[in-house]
């Protein structure tokens, strides 16, 4: 096959035809491609000189973002899924301009209500409306029917509250009521979330779209592969370096599959990992990207607004586990490399680092620069606006890496339309947000959680834990994120956990439903490029990050994991027994270790693996104690098992 190269791998699985699963209209250089193309243009342009040069004041800003964002959506995503894609109909220019005239009317209007006492008019009430029923149906369209049945629900629950039972019950919100709380405060529609896609989120979606127009995707692909390529069972273990490095960048689990997935999982499969296991690496080692610092996605930005608190502190506190995610799937894939003694690409078909490092290498360091800023108490909004100046201006030192006018003006129009989706899902969770507000549906829920779990910790935990993993389940991250830290965080930091642990607790966990049946979105992604069966990708994914989902169970319980209040000492105990115990497990649920393994010697380094991740003193001993014995009766068995080969050969 020769040298393994990003370029040459696009060749030969063309990776091109992947664009045609899009839900989006093709329009190409036509009227309305062109109207497309000049729209999120100038969305990129608004909010790259915004952060350059200062925001519009709080609703205008999130106003004149909402328009474009919406105007852009209903030009480009279709009425249906068996509308046309290559022409436009005559009603959603319509939606377009009404959209983007309402929420020009609210960037005129609001400062006039706000100084009037918030008193509205008729005509204030029937924009509102026509708002909200513009943003639910936006959302429809860029991510199916789940969240908008969710956002009806809770429009229903709003006016009708006087009607439900028991501790549901509230005094129901008139429809005037409603319209003012979701479209005219900061409460509803143009509340936190919006805010977060209105300034650093979409800088960073243009960063993003900076470095792979730069070449930067290519570039991480390239060093994965010679990293990691040589290494046994070396092409799983490049999918897991790419996804880390690509999936902190795009936030999204389903993207990353959709990016580095059909560069990596046919090279597993040519080198000899079966269709369903390399899917399953690929779903999983995409997954970990949403909780990989530095960037993590739009939920990690909508956390540190939550809570209050500076973006570095999200950042620096999901590193550890961010790590032990990963090297939890390093083990599994080593395991099984070794099951099927697999070996890694050979020396001569491998890229060679130095001369990559040497001809692009400084094309990573707009990524430097960004922890740099983030690290020294710059704003996020300011960090994000710095990298993707200095990866224009790096660009130049290359004439294939140049950022070219005419590459600059696709750059941000590439930016505009990526962001389209996230920004919906933000707008159309404000609605639901401002519900729970207003009715206060998110306290009295987390009272529940607790009451269930009889006021004992570890059945608060679990609870909370399969809530989440449900919650999560068919949801974008970003939706995912907000609707588990409405209902799920709130009972955990009741109990008297912190904000950041009961967060990324509950954000973890609505991650890892995009590989957990039965709607593992990531994982059916994957196993469509695989050629395998989804369900059963769907379960080996689960399967294979086991070790995964006790992570979150460690860090609640010791926050110093999160490297919060904590010194060095504490922080290597828990990470040594931590590091034993996702090894056990991993080879508990592999079933290998130095050879096939039975499944009482399963069992033991299953439950041993289990206690090491716990942090008590009882908890480790016992870990140490079932592990070393798991290990040591794999070993025996491996040596029985070669004695009765060489029996049978002769």
């Amino acid at each position: 096959m020769g040298v393994f190269t990003m370029a040459k791998l696009k060749r030969e699985f063309n990776l091109e035809d992947a664009d045609e699963l899009s839900k989006t209209r093709k329009l190409g250089n036509s009227f309305w491609g062109n109207v497309i193309k000049v729209a999120s243009i100038t969305l990129s342009l608004f909010h790259l000189y915004t952060a350059g040069f200062g925001s519009l004041p709080l609703i205008q800003q999130r106003s004149f973002h909402l328009a474009f964002v919406l105007f852009i959506l209903f030009l480009l995503f279709p009425i249906t899924k068996k509308s046309s894609r290559k022409k436009m109909n005559i009603i959603d220019p319509i939606l377009a301009l009404t959209a983007l005239l309402a929420n020009f009317y609210v960037f005129y209007r609001y400062d006039l209500i706000a100084a009037n006492s918030g008193i509205l008019t008729t005509l204030d009430l029937i924009v509102g409306g026509i708002l909200i029923v513009l943003v639910i149906e936006a959302i429809r369209r860029a991510s199916g029917e789940a969240l908008p049945y969710m956002m009806i629900g809770c429009l229903i629950y709003a006016y009708f509250g006087r009607y439900f039972p028991g501790f549901l019950q509230h005094y129901g919100l008139s429809v005037r009521r409603i319209i003012q709380y979701m479209v005219w405060s900061t409460e509803g529609i143009y509340g936190i979330t919006l805010g977060v896609s209105a300034t650093f989120l979409f800088l960073f979606i243009l960063f993003g779209a900076v470095l792979e127009k730069t070449g930067l995707a290519a570039i991480i692909n390239d060093l994965a592969l010679a990293i990691a390529g040589r290494s046994r069972g070396g092409p799983a273990k490049v999918a897991i370096v790419a996804s880390a490095a690509l999936g902190t960048i795009s936030g999204s689990a389903v993207a990353n599959v959709a990016t580095t997935g059909v560069f990596t999982i046919p090279m597993m499969k040519k080198m000899g990992y079966a269709p369903p296991f390399a899917a399953t690496v690929e779903a999983v080692a995409s997954t970990g990207g949403m909780i990989m610092p530095p960037i993590m996605g739009a939920a990690a930005f909508i956390m540190a607004e939550f809570l209050g608190v500076p973006y570095v502190k999200i950042m620096t506190a999901a590193i550890i586990p961010a790590l032990l995610y990963y090297f939890s799937i390093w083990v599994v894939v080593d395991l099984e490399a070794q099951r099927l003694n697999l070996k890694g690409i050979c020396k001569a078909d491998m890229p060679n680092v130095w001369k990559i490092m040497k001809e692009k290498g400084y094309m990573l360091l707009p990524i430097a620069v960004l922890i740099y800023f983030l690290m020294t108490g710059s704003t996020t909004l300011r960090a994000a606006f710095y990298s993707i100046i200095s990866a224009i201006v790096l660009s130049y030192l290359r004439a294939d890496t140049r950022m070219t006018p005419k590459r600059f003006l696709e750059t941000l129009e590439n930016a505009g339309q990526v962001a389209i989706p996230v920004a919906s899902i933000c707008a159309v969770s404000g609605i639901m947000i401002g519900v729970f507000g207003a009715t206060g549906l998110g306290l009295v829920l987390g009272d529940g959680l607790l009451a269930m779990a009889g006021g004992n910790y570890y059945a608060t935990v679990i609870l909370i834990a399969i809530a989440s993993l449900f919650l999560g389940l068919g949801l974008p991250s970003t939706a995912c994120y907000i609707i588990v830290s409405t209902l799920a965080a709130p009972a955990l930091i009741k109990f008297g956990i912190d904000g950041i642990p009961a967060h990324l607790f509950a954000f973890y966990f609505g991650v890892l439903s995009v590989i957990s049946p039965p709607i593992a979105t990531a994982s059916f992604t994957a196993a469509g490029i695989a050629g395998s069966d989804p369900n059963l990708t769907g379960w080996m994914a689960f399967k294979y990050a086991i070790p995964a989902f006790l992570i979150p169970f460690i860090f609640i319980s010791s926050p110093e994991m999160l490297l919060i209040n904590t010194n060095i000492w504490q922080v290597a105990i828990i990470l040594g027994t931590a590091l034993i115990g996702v090894y056990a497990l991993a080879a508990a649920t592999t079933g290998y270790l130095f050879g096939n393994l039975k499944m009482p010697v399963r069992i033991i380094l299953g439950v041993g693996g289990a206690f090491m991740m716990t942090t008590s003193l009882f908890g480790n001993l016992t870990g140490i104690a079932l592990t070393t014995l798991g290990a040591f009766l794999a070993y025996r068995n491996r040596d029985r098992s070669r004695v009765k080969e060489a029996v049978t050969a002769d």
